[in-house]
């Protein structure tokens, strides 16, 4: 989660500091669930689909098998469906 932020604060130049500070509040996991399970794209989300960069957003770092066990379904699936809406196919 931190590796997202770092490549998205280098490679946009969006400084995600409520990110950051959510991270270091209550952790990787829990914060991914509070973004991905508010019901809403997160303004981080929103800023990076301005930028075309998705692929820096939690939605798509949680797709990726290696952490797909750490998700329920509904959760990977509002994920799944929220970058798909944005036309990202994952």
């Amino acid at each position: 989660m931190v590796g997202i932020y770092e490549r998205a604060k280098t490679e946009t130049g969006y400084h995600a500091t409520y990110f950051l500070r959510m991270l270091s509040e209550h952790g990787g996991l829990e914060t991914a669930r509070r973004l991905v399970g508010s019901g809403q794209p997160s303004e981080g989300f929103t800023s990076l689909y301005l930028k075309h960069r998705l692929d820096l957003t939690v939605e798509h770092l949680m797709l990726e098998e290696e952490f797909s066990d750490l998700f329920s379904v509904e959760l990977t699936e509002i994920a799944r469906d929220r970058l798909r809406d944005y036309g990202i196919e994952k």
